[in-house]
């Protein structure tokens, strides 16, 4: 059989020819009234700053940096919320809340370090990255005022309740009482209980953006041997200072009453 023999030629194109198509009419639709669904809704969106101070070691001597390439991660969005027990209303207590966060930056740095053959009037340099995690954690508080219209209060947990019940029981007191007197109380043997569980919405995040300023600057340096005025020379050590900024939005899942035209 010819290897090269092909089932299909992939260098010629099939004829594309106009195709007929009909309204299906569409999914079927919800009635007209009133409705409750329940979709995420914007609890409050922060604008979070923070400071970051940073010592990054290099695996190779650094000529000089080229580029550096940034990506904000977080991991952590965590919106404190009290809770209230199973019989109230679910209204916001109008206070602050606190936001916990926690994530990283993520650093590309590419930077030139010497070749071996490098002269002191003509210097060989090689392209490498280093990819590190900058961490940072922090709390944030969030005024009661800012989870007023056109943003939504937050639901509050709804209190677990487990109550214990006893039954009366009397019991004879044996040798040594009159017959007329008996042992009044609940049954030690025995053991009631009724629990109930509530599964609330937690309270998640969304990063819409992030904005960092930096300052990095080596504080090992030293000249190559024999560079002359040119002053070349290479470091493994820099300190890194970041003003990080970034916008989150703060969202639950509640149920909203809409209305259906």
């Amino acid at each position: 059989m010819d290897k090269n023999k092909k089932c299909i030629d992939l260098n010629v194109s099939a004829s594309v020819e106009q195709c007929e198509s009909v309204s299906t009419g569409g999914p079927p639709t919800t009635p007209v009234g009133e409705r409750i669904i329940r979709v995420p809704v914007v609890l409050a969106e922060r604008l979070v700053s923070t400071s970051l101070v940073a010592n990054i070691h290099f695996p190779d001597p650094v000529l000089e940096i080229k580029d550096i390439k940034k990506l904000v991660k977080i991991v952590q969005c965590r919106l404190l919320l009290p809770s209230i027990p199973a019989d109230s209303m679910n209204l916001f207590p109008q206070r602050d809340l606190n936001l916990f966060l926690k994530g990283f930056v993520r650093k590309n740095i590419q930077y030139a370090t010497p070749c071996p053959n490098s002269s002191s009037s003509c210097v060989s340099s090689e392209i490498r990255s280093l990819t590190v995690d900058v961490p940072f954690e922090c709390v944030t508080r969030i005024p009661a005022g800012d989870f007023a219209p056109p943003f939504t209060p937050p639901q509050l947990p709804i209190q677990n309740t487990r109550n214990e019940f006893d039954f009366f029981r009397a019991q004879d007191l044996g040798k040594g009482f009159p017959e007329k007197d008996h042992f009044l109380s609940n049954d030690l043997s025995q053991f009631h209980q009724v629990s109930t569980q509530f599964y609330n919405q937690l309270p998640f995040c969304e990063l819409i953006s992030s904005r960092i300023t930096e300052w990095d600057e080596a504080i090992d340096r030293e000249p190559l041997p024999g560079s002359g005025p040119l002053k070349e020379g290479t470091f493994t050590t820099i300190v890194e200072k970041m003003f990080l900024e970034f916008t989150v939005k703060v969202m639950q899942n509640q149920q909203v009453r809409v209305d259906v035209q």
